[in-house]
């Protein structure tokens, strides 16, 4: 089993220690792109599949980088919808 494999199944289990640098390893594997709007983007970051359009947006975490459960269960969700897993 590959780290990207890994990465994916420990991603899928929602662990309570997934961080933000994890996601984005993840869904750049997947052909997402980080994009957000500048410094006053604040928190909130998009990352965008620019083939089939797909956007999936979240709160970046902070103070620490440790992702909130709610954010791991609606990247999953939008991850199934959207056929990459």
């Amino acid at each position: 089993m590959g780290t990207f494999e890994k990465l994916l199944e420990k991603f899928l289990a929602k662990p309570k220690d997934f961080t933000y640098d994890e996601l984005k390893r993840l869904l750049k594997k997947l052909g997402y792109s980080e994009s957000n709007k500048g410094k006053t983007s604040g928190s909130r970051v998009a990352f965008v599949d620019y083939e089939t359009k797909d956007i999936i947006r979240v709160h970046k975490p902070h103070p620490g980088n440790i992702l909130k459960e709610y954010v791991i269960k609606e990247v999953i969700k939008a991850l199934q919808e959207q056929g990459k897993i």
